[in-house]
This record gives C-alpha cells, structure tokens and sequence, in this order.
C-alpha cells in the first residue's frame, strides 16, 4: 500500500501523485490511497508514525509560510514535538506536502525525486 497526502491544488503534490499512479500501473499488486489531508487531517498519532517514518522532528514538516504559522506563534523554539504536532493536526494547511508513505519508509515530494528513492 502506498498512501499519499495529498493536495490538489498543489503542483508538486499532483506532480507526486502522478508518479505513483505510472508506478502502480507497472506494478499492478500495490494500491494506492489518496489522502485529501485538508480535508481529512492526520491524526496527532498518525502525524507522529510519519514523523518516524520520515525521520524528521516536527518543526522540519511545518510550512512556515503560511498565516496560522505566524498567528499561533510556532517560531516559538520551546515549542515541544507535540505541541507542533497537535498544531499541524488541528490546523492541516501547515503540514509540509506531498508526503508520500510506504510501509516503514516515507518522503516529503519536495522534490520529487524524494518520492523517486522511496519506490
């Protein structure tokens, strides 16, 4: 199973999502399954297995460009992992995408070719 957190409107998440369907279409025994992730938002427990999985601290999966990023104050640096986590759970547009997860290993689609080592 290849599961992918997905953004639509996202080049670099289409681009990704693209990838792994051509993929599947060669290997016909993997699935594949799509997560609208801002409309279905990780879980805090699931945020965390792919933090794991991508071998990667909280802040590096946070989009720091964007607005909640600034008015909830997560620059703050004392920030613990789980608050960070819970921050990107109940807010999804500050989760870092695609990420794309298969099995134990995961990658961040930026750049794709990050999707490309996982395969």
């Amino acid at each position: 199973m290849i599961t992918i957190y997905h953004n639509p409107r996202c080049s670099k998440s289409r681009d990704a999502l693209a990838l792994l369907q051509q993929h599947i279409q060669q290997h016909n025994d993997l699935a594949l399954n799509v997560v609208e992730y801002l409309k279905t938002p990780p879980t805090e427990a699931e945020l965390t297995a792919i933090l794991a999985k991508l071998k990667i601290p909280a802040r590096s999966l946070l989009r720091t460009g964007e607005t909640d990023y600034t008015s909830l104050q997560l620059n703050q640096p004392e920030l613990t992992e789980q608050q960070l986590i819970k921050a990107m759970s109940q807010h999804p547009k500050l989760i870092e995408r695609p990420i794309v997860v298969i099995g134990d290993r995961a990658a961040i689609g930026r750049p794709l070719s990050n999707v490309s080592a996982i395969l």
